[in-house]
């Protein structure tokens, strides 16, 4: 059974994350340039919240909020889900399912050391039950 680490392991990407009190633009700008679908949001080392392309959706554009006046704390989702390196992903898979998440949060020793999401737990158990899935298939 895979866990966590495992697919921190496989995964190159640094930690994407940005302040509380920067603008929801400056939150969007920067995961364009990641290419990712959520941020994690700390102030220093200490996470706070997650803002995620559904929270923008939900919480700036269906409220006609401006994404440049609108700071990354007035949408973040607060009450986070999160796993840490040793959870299985069958675990995880669970926790999405209940909690209705896309993203979690990976957490070691208080601090966050990664984040997975949905996709990455579905490739994980697909190459576990089929082996490794290729880039050109």
């Amino acid at each position: 059974m895979r866990h966590v680490s495992d697919i921190l392991e496989d995964k190159s990407e640094e930690l994407v994350w940005i302040g509380p009190l920067e603008s929801v633009f400056d939150a969007l700008t920067l995961m364009n340039k990641k290419d990712v679908g959520a941020v994690l949001v700390q102030i220093e080392d200490y996470l706070v919240g997650i803002l995620s392309e559904r929270d923008y959706m939900r919480n700036v554009i269906l409220d006609m909020h401006a994404s440049k006046k609108t700071k990354v704390s007035e949408v973040m989702t607060r009450d986070l889900v999160t796993v840490t390196p040793e959870d299985s992903i069958v675990h995880c898979i669970a926790l999405t399912k209940k909690h209705h998440v896309r993203h979690l949060p990976v957490v070691a020793a208080g601090k966050a050391v990664g984040m997975i999401s949905l996709r990455d737990l579905f490739l994980a158990v697909i190459e576990e039950k089929v082996g490794v899935v290729g880039e050109d298939e």
